[in-house]
């Protein structure tokens, strides 16, 4: 185990772009999109993040299923695509968003290690519920937290209470995992100690909150958390 990760007792991850793939919502509609399909799903995402950050900062909360469609319809507008039929297919498409290779084999690892293991997400509680169902991850999962429980988005620090909360664990004994370098930054800042899942080789984020360790997969994760295990091959911040 990496000292930063001794005396662990809970595993929670970030679930859009963790352990779900939020760009396979757009790849499966490539039937119309075509060489579109990658710009829209960048713009997609990043203004869906960017809405989420906005509207915490205005005190504006609505539920990230809200969000996630006036984004859509921001992408879509800025790309010039007026069909209904499509950004209906989307947003039902989003709902059923592609499990990562690496996350049902990292989370059953993990809880076999004997650790409790959780979602702390953006997502409204309807659609992650449904996506991890979908994606066959929910039997791996001992809680479910979505910010709805608290009215305002990551990285506000009462969100990642709700793990603390909820687990009846103290923050320095959650191991968190997210790939979004901000989310992984507003975990460290609170006080989780922070697996940095850089799925998208990114430069670290210029935030306060440092991860403890930078992993390129969750197969990696395991050997970090094991008890009494080595992580030479991971790096360590």
């Amino acid at each position: 185990m990496s000292p930063a990760f001794d005396g662990i007792e809970a595993c929670v991850f970030d679930a859009y772009g963790t352990l779900l793939d939020f760009n396979s919502a757009a790849d499966q509609a490539r039937d119309v999109l075509g060489t579109r399909a990658e710009k829209l799903s960048d713009l997609w995402r990043s203004k869906q993040v960017q809405y989420t950050w906005l509207r915490s900062l205005m005190g504006a909360y609505v539920p990230f299923w809200q969000v996630t469609g006036e984004a859509l319809d921001y992408a879509l507008e800025t790309l010039q695509i007026d069909d209904p039929a499509l950004r209906s297919r989307l947003m039902n498409l989003y709902q059923q968003l592609s499990p990562f290779a690496d996350a049902a084999p990292a989370l059953r690892e993990i809880r076999a290690l004997g650790y409790k293991t959780g979602i702390l997400t953006n997502g409204s509680p309807e659609m992650i519920v449904t996506g991890c169902q979908h994606a066959g991850l929910s039997g791996l999962l001992d809680l479910i937290l979505s910010v709805a429980e608290v009215g305002v988005f990551k990285p506000h620090p009462s969100v990642y209470e709700l793990a603390e909360k909820r687990f009846g664990v103290r923050r320095e004994h959650i191991a968190f995992v997210s790939s979004n370098g901000w989310d992984a930054a507003g975990a460290a800042h609170f006080g989780f100690r922070v697996a940095w899942c850089n799925r998208y080789d990114q430069r670290p984020e210029q935030l306060p909150g440092q991860p403890h360790a930078v992993i390129q997969s969750l197969a990696q994760l395991p050997r970090l958390l094991r008890r009494g295990g080595g992580a030479d091959d991971l790096a360590d911040l």
